[in-house]
């Protein structure tokens, strides 16, 4: 197990995990944009980016309003 920070909270993972699976850990549902340690990930790379212990994953969705 590793752990990672989605959001600035601690999640526990598998070892393999990716950043689909921290996604997947969090629930968080579209729209939003990732990033791993300040990095966007683009969406068609979800499953493929590895994570590593104490990464952090920001998972932003966008605000309306004005």
């Amino acid at each position: 197990m590793i752990t990672v920070l989605i959001n600035q909270v601690a999640h526990p993972l598998p070892t393999s995990a990716t950043l689909q699976d921290a996604i997947d850990a969090a629930g968080v549902k579209p729209p939003f944009a990732a990033a791993v340690n300040m990095q966007f990930v683009p969406r068609s790379a979800y499953a493929q980016h590895p994570l590593s212990a104490n990464d952090q994953v920001e998972l932003i969705s966008p605000i309306t309003g004005g």
